[in-house]
């Protein structure tokens, strides 16, 4: 039996949640419960909540970033079968019915994710081929990129309390850190429909507020390798990629004035560089 928690973040996203939870609510297969984890929000969110959605479990709570909110609807969620879902995306009306379907014909995963149609301003965006989703050993596929949609998975309990959850510490690329965390120890399901809608371009996502992403995922990177629980061909690719994002980072950090970074990078790249 698939009884579901839907967890949505949302920061000041009155005007965008109600399109993330009427997907939710519209749902074949129905969530068993909806958690919003409302981050300190200061438009008018709680009101929203309240007088549209009273079944919605809202968990209001200071403004900590996108990782302690996903982490407050983590440790609320009662149910074994968690699914994320950003306050900015929705999904089609058959999501959850196809991915419950497609778990119990492999009950021996714990993590399935599907395709999904992109929009910016509301017009569908064409992706590149380095987008194009895939199941199985994820790992290698994971360096590069944010391989995973958050809003799209659905993934058993037991793999957070396994390999803990988002990374606090993190500003962005919380999830390309999750999804090495995960993919170095679980395959992926892949639903090959596109059941997630992301919508992007408005002017509050992190991609907009932090210059050089890649910084983050350096740290993601560097963190995965020196737990020491890699093998030895994914370890030796995943120090590949971090040289290579380092080197990409280093070029342009000089005219940031992010000269604590690019010592700190310098150093890993000799730490690693015969190794």
């Amino acid at each position: 039996m698939f009884n579901i928690s839907v967890i949505i973040p949302s920061y000041n996203r009155a005007g965008l949640l109600p399109r993330a939870l009427d997907s939710v609510l519209a749902q074949g297969h129905p969530a068993a419960e909806i958690i919003v984890v409302d981050d300190g929000s200061t438009d008018h969110t709680a009101e929203l909540l309240a007088a549209r959605y009273p079944g919605v479990d809202c968990v209001r709570r200071q403004n900590r970033g996108v990782s302690a909110a996903r982490n407050a609807g983590l440790a609320r969620a009662r149910h074994e079968w968690l699914c994320l879902l950003d306050s900015d995306d929705s999904w089609q009306a058959d999501k959850l019915e196809k991915q419950v379907r497609a778990l119990g014909q492999n009950p021996a995963f714990r993590l399935c994710h599907t395709d999904e149609t992109w929009y910016r301003r509301g017009k569908p965006l064409k992706q590149g081929k380095k987008h194009a989703k895939r199941g199985g050993d994820l790992f290698r596929h994971c360096l590069p990129l944010c391989a995973i949609s958050p809003s799209s998975v659905m993934i058993h309990k037991s793999v957070f309390e396994d390999v803990g959850g988002f990374d606090e510490s993190l500003p962005a690329c919380e999830d390309y850190d999750m999804w090495l965390r995960i993919c170095r120890k679980y395959p992926v399901l892949l639903v090959a429909e596109a059941l997630t809608n992301k919508h992007g371009g408005h002017d509050d996502q992190l991609s907009r507020k932090h210059w050089g992403m890649d910084r983050f995922r350096i740290m993601a990177l560097e963190k995965v390798i020196s737990a020491g629980q890699l093998g030895a061909a994914d370890r030796s690719a995943a120090i590949a990629m971090l040289a290579e994002k380092i080197t990409i980072f280093l070029r342009g950090a000089k005219k940031h004035g992010a000269s604590s970074y690019s010592r700190r990078f310098e150093a890993l790249l000799e730490k690693y560089a015969h190794r």
